[in-house]
Order: C-alpha cells, then structure tokens, then sequence
C-alpha cells in the first residue's frame, strides 16, 4: 500500500487554478490484472469527454491526461497493486495512490480534487497493523476493515537464531500455557533466576533489533498506525518493552500464530482494533441526537456548507456514494443546488465533497460511512462547534 499522508491530503486540498481530474477504480491484484488497465483506458476516455464539455479540448485535454495514460504501457507499474487506484491529475500535478479501499469506478473534473472516496482512510475503516512475533519467523500485515497485504520486510532478520545463536538449547523442559485464545509453550527455567533473566534479556536485544529495522524499512509504515502483537504469551510483553511504536494495543493474539492465515489473523485482529475507531464515531452520533435542536446540529447542507468555510464544523458524516450537486460561492456565501444532469456545463460540483474538505482542513472531524450509518440516514449531517 503506497500510503496516503495527511500531508498528502492537505498538498490535493490546497491545489488551486485550472481543471482538476480524479480517477478512483477497483483494481484486481491476481488474476486476471488485465482489466485494470482497461477499466483505467475507459475512465480516462469519461475524463476527456468531461474535459471538453467544460472547454479544455485537444492538445491542451491531451497534455493532463497523458501522465496516467503512460501508465497503460507500464507493465512492471502494474504487478503491484492493492485493492483500489486512485489518480489525482492537473497542471504539474500527477500523483497515483495504490490503497486497501475497494473503490466504485468514478471520474470528477472539477475546479479541485475530489477527495471524499480517501475520507474513509481517516475514518472507520482506519488502518492498522498485525505483527506476527516469533522466533523462527517475523511477519507484517498491512490492513483496514476489509483488506490484508504482507508488508514485504526485506533483509530484516526475522529469525531468533540468525541474530542471537541458539540461547535455547539449554532450554529442554516445556510446559503448556493456555490463554483465552490459544495453547502456547514456554520455556521452564530451573530456579527461575539468572538463566531466566539471561534468556529475557536475550529476547529483549532481538526485538530491539526488529524494530529497528521497522523503523528503516524501504518500504513506508505508518508508525502512527495501531499496531495488533501476534505471538505466544511471554513474547509480547518483551517486544512491548524494545519497541519505540507509539501505538502498540494493549491487547494482543496470544498463542503460535504461524498456524493462521492472513485473512484469520486480521478478523482476529479486527476484534481489537474495531471499538478503537468505532468508538468516535458512536460518540459523535450520540452528541448529534443530544444537540438536534438547539442550533448546533443539522443535515441542510445549506447550514453545513458556510459553516464548514467558517470552520465551526466540529464533525461531519458524509454518506458514501451519495453526492449532491451544486455550487457555492464563499464571498456571497450564496448556495445553488443543482440535478445531476446539470452538472456538466456549468461547473458545478459534489458539495458534500467541499464541506467535508472544508472540515478537515479547519481541524473537524470527517466521517465517510455507509448512509445508514449517517444518523437518521440523511446524506450529511454536521455538528457545529458553536
């Protein structure tokens, strides 16, 4: 996953002057790929089309789109790929986000970016990892709500012995130790004094030098990313120790995890991690029902709007796949709302879209979720911070 920085978000936002085009589709990662380069072949034929109903045509229309059309002969660029792509293009801007979000084919040109499909990312459907911990083996998994990918830990040492030796020869008895999870063994240690230690310690200096090499990986991991611990019981308390992760969970998938498959270990793993970012979300429904009426809590995306330009909007839930058209002019403050067959020849645009930006760039809280989960259904719904 090439992820997507909130530095990334705010350099899309703030891209100002002439036509901007974002792509979003669904890719194929095995199996037939064929067909991303065709749905992308076909998007960018919408993108011209809709470059020339609003007057960019021929060399000029050529010239945007051609970045994203080179990409249809790069055969190497698309043997790695995630779940979604999407492409921001304009004048000296072409970037390309490889991301674990299955998105709906879509094609905006407009005056900005359309960035409500990446909310998501900073949502719910969050990004977390699970690091699977043993002796013989480390792995890493890149995941959100519905997707898992291996990280690709390249020449980290990921074995116990190719690092410290074999300390655990001396080691002979075992004992079961059972969690609420799973069965793991664990060394015994005779006397349980300074062989025990010793071996701790020794533990300890390996896990210190795994996450060191996290930190330095070449591929991007977002340290700031809730990481899940995977691994039999009196492991993950010594990585707790060693590592410098910000955000490691408390709890952990206790037991051998090199019996489970990726997609086990990450509904394993969702279980944890689920009420972390679901807890926010709640609460800010809550705090709509207790604040409809008083002034500070509405779904008329007339209110929504110049408050989100003001930045009173505190928190926002936008409705996935739901768009409504208009435009909006932020001198006047003056809103027309528009139907979908009008939107074309004259520039308007998803204002959903702009307030949930607008939001997010003055600091509030976005929720991009599916309608039902808009409270009472509605296709937005703010809450005003006064």
């Amino acid at each position: 996953m090439e992820l997507l920085s909130q530095k990334e978000i705010q350099s899309l936002i703030r891209k100002d002057g002439g036509f901007c085009v974002s792509i979003f589709l669904p890719t194929v990662r095995v199996g037939d790929t064929q067909q991303n380069k065709i749905r992308l072949k076909n998007l960018l034929r919408t993108a011209e089309q809709r470059l020339e109903e609003h007057e960019v045509r021929g060399p000029e229309a050529a010239e945007l789109l051609k970045p994203a059309r080179n990409l249809l002969d790069d055969q190497t660029w698309w043997e790695h790929q995630d779940e979604g792509l999407a492409i921001f293009l304009a004048k000296d801007v072409f970037k390309t986000f490889r991301l674990p979000i299955a998105f709906h084919e879509l094609v905006a040109v407009e005056k900005r970016f359309h960035l409500k499909p990446l909310f998501p990312l900073f949502s719910g459907d969050g990004h977390f990892y699970v690091l699977s911990l043993t002796k013989r083996e480390i792995r890493l998994f890149s995941c959100n709500r519905f997707n898992v990918r291996e990280v690709d830990l390249g020449d980290m040492p990921s074995r116990f012995t190719e690092v410290m030796g074999d300390l655990t020869r001396r080691y002979t008895q075992f004992q079961a130790s059972t969690s609420s999870k799973t069965v793991s063994r664990m060394p015994i240690f005779p006397g349980h004094g300074t062989g025990e230690d010793d071996y701790k310690a020794e533990i300890l200096k390996f896990f210190q030098i795994v996450d060191n090499h996290l930190e330095h990986l070449a591929v991007d991991v977002d340290r700031e990313a809730p990481f899940v611990l995977a691994g039999v019981e009196y492991l993950l308390p010594r990585f707790k120790e060693a590592t410098r992760l910000p955000h490691v969970m408390e709890e952990g998938l206790t037991g051998n995890p090199e019996g489970l498959s990726p997609q086990e270990l990450h509904a394993k793993a969702w279980e944890i991690v689920e009420p972390l970012f679901q807890k926010d979300q709640k609460k800010a429904g809550e705090r709509f029902n207790e604040l409809q009426g008083t002034g500070r809590a509405t779904f008329d995306i007339r209110e929504i709007l110049p408050a989100a330009h003001d930045g009173r909007v505190e928190t926002i839930f936008t409705a996935r796949g739901v768009r409504i058209w208009g435009t909006y002019d932020p001198e006047s403050r003056e809103i027309r709302l528009e139907k979908e067959q009008e939107r074309q020849s004259n520039g308007s645009e998803d204002l959903i879209d702009r307030a949930a930006i607008q939001t997010y760039l003055h600091g509030g809280k976005v929720f991009a979720v599916d309608q039902q989960e808009v409270p009472q259904g509605y296709a937005a719904a703010a809450i005003f911070r006064y």
